[in-house]
C-alpha cells in the first residue's frame, strides 16, 4: 500500500446519484425500534433493512390494506 494517493486525476462516479436519494420520513416509533431490533439480529443497518423492504415492496407493486377501525373514524378533526 503506498503511503499516499494521487487523487489529481480522478472523478466522480456518474452513477452515484442514481443509487440513493436522501429523503426525511416521519415513521413511528413502534416501527423504527421492529426495524431495529430485526436489523439488530441479522447484522445490518436498520436503514438498509427498511430500503431493502420498500424496494421489494415496490418491486411485487404492493399496496396497502388499511383499515380503519370504528373508533378512529369517529374523531373529528380539531376547528
Amino acid at each position: 500500500m503506498r503511503k499516499e494517493y494521487d487523487f489529481a486525476k480522478s472523478r466522480k462516479n456518474p452513477y452515484a446519484k442514481q443509487l440513493k436519494s436522501q429523503i426525511t420520513i416521519r415513521l413511528d416509533t413502534a416501527a423504527v425500534d421492529y426495524f431495529k431490533q430485526l436489523a439488530a439480529e441479522l447484522g445490518m443497518p436498520y436503514q438498509n433493512l427498511i430500503n431493502l423492504f420498500l424496494r421489494d415492496c415496490a418491486i411485487q407493486k404492493r399496496q396497502p390494506s388499511i383499515q380503519w377501525t370504528e373508533a378512529a373514524s369517529n374523531v373529528t378533526a380539531p376547528q
